[in-house]
């Protein structure tokens, strides 16, 4: 629709106001990362802010607010947590969560070696305001987001690991892209201003020695929008996120992954840079202070799942469909070899990470909270 959601009647004052922004921004978000038409592909696939819009720091800090001020003080309630030992771990549905799914499923039997109690939810600021008020003691959030969250729990929480890397890629039926540079003069359709996938893009035409001002970039709401200029014009160039990008070439046979973000990041970096990141799993600091046993094993875990889901595409592929992340299986194993699936831990998550959250810094400070996480944003376990 044409109108935004802020349109609609009158907007609320005070304290209503902040519950209201996190709403119209949810609200927005869901319209924003919806596969619309008939043919509902791989819808719930990227009801996930790491593939669109992030909420912004106002939205994380409200949703944080109206959270606890509903849920009275949580304080105890980690202790509890503790006390049995089971770790609560929240993710979001789409590509992050993909890796978890061996976990999930190995933990619902009864078969996994730590207790977990596993939630997902349909968007970044829903974890965000979990994690503030202890509700989760580990989350799967997009890169970014880990930081403003360091910054607003005031240091509180830590980034365990990198569990994905990009999901971006420049999609079209031209065979003569081969490089950032050949994308010069071109028209590009993306969906996401002054979100993370802008951030990068921009930042990949800086580091080829261009500017925005070389391409032409054409914002649409939607990725369905993007895939539809792409299936009716054939010159067309799109910037997607995975699923998103295997559902457009189901619908257009002629259309390529010409550019691989991920790949285009790692050229522009030193050997042992940082790398384009789009999902990070972060925990509560008090939990790791009470429980690093419990936590250092759901590590050990979480890279097993993650190496499964690389491992066994078509059996992943079907857990990933049974969660509701992708609708169907075979879209599902179609998109998993492209979601960057990883564990990265220790020293070189640190590494790759800080790097990223510099690049965004350098575009938009308050993409990462306003200011640079120091050290001990990172865990660094033995």
């Amino acid at each position: 629709g044409g109108e935004s959601p802020e349109s609609k009647g009158r907007k609320p004052a005070g304290r209503a106001a902040l519950k209201y922004r996190v709403r119209v921004e949810i609200e927005y978000f869901i319209t924003l990362c919806e596969l619309s038409g008939s043919d509902k592909t791989q819808t719930t696939a990227a009801s996930e802010s790491e593939t669109a819009a992030e909420p912004s720091e106002e939205a994380t800090e409200a949703a944080a607010e109206a959270q606890s001020e509903e849920a009275g003080s949580k304080a105890d309630t980690g202790a509890e947590h503790a006390d049995a030992m089971t770790l609560h771990v929240g993710s979001l549905k789409g590509p992050t969560t993909i890796g978890l799914v061996s976990l999930m499923d190995q933990a619902s039997k009864g078969n996994s070696e730590g207790s977990y109690e596993f939630t997902m939810a349909a968007d970044a600021s829903e974890l965000a305001a979990q994690m503030v008020s202890g509700d989760l003691d580990i989350a799967l959030v997009p890169a970014n987001l880990a930081s403003v969250l360091y910054q607003k729990t005031k240091q509180g929480i830590e980034v365990i690991d990198i569990n994905t890397l990009g999901v971006l890629y420049v999609v079209a039926a031209d065979d003569s892209i081969h490089n950032m540079a050949d994308l010069k003069g071109k028209t590009i359709y993306m969906t996401g201003k002054g979100t993370t996938p802008d951030y990068v893009l921009q930042y990949l035409l800086g580091a080829n020695s261009m500017t925005a001002d070389d391409v032409n970039i054409e914002y649409k709401s939607e990725a369905t929008e993007v895939a539809a200029v792409l299936k009716e014009n054939p010159d067309a160039i799109g910037l997607l996120p995975q699923p998103f990008v295997t559902a457009a070439m189901a619908q257009n046979e002629n259309l390529k992954m010409v550019l691989n973000l991920t790949e285009e990041w790692d050229k522009t970096q030193p050997e042992n840079g940082s790398s384009l990141v789009t999902g990070v799993t972060v925990c509560r600091k008090d939990v790791i202070e009470q429980n690093q046993e419990a936590v250092d094993t759901f590590l050990k875990e979480h890279e097993a799942s993650a190496d499964y889901a690389n491992a066994h595409v078509e059996d992943t592929a079907s857990l990933v469909a049974a969660a509701g992340i992708i609708e169907k299986a075979p879209v599902a194993a179609k998109a998993i070899p492209y979601c960057s699936i990883t564990y990265i831990d220790g020293e070189e998550m640190k590494t790759r990470l800080s790097g990223y959250l510099e690049a965004l810094f350098e575009q938009d400070p308050s993409s990462v909270g306003g200011q640079l996480p120091d050290d001990g944003f990172y865990y660094i376990h033995e």
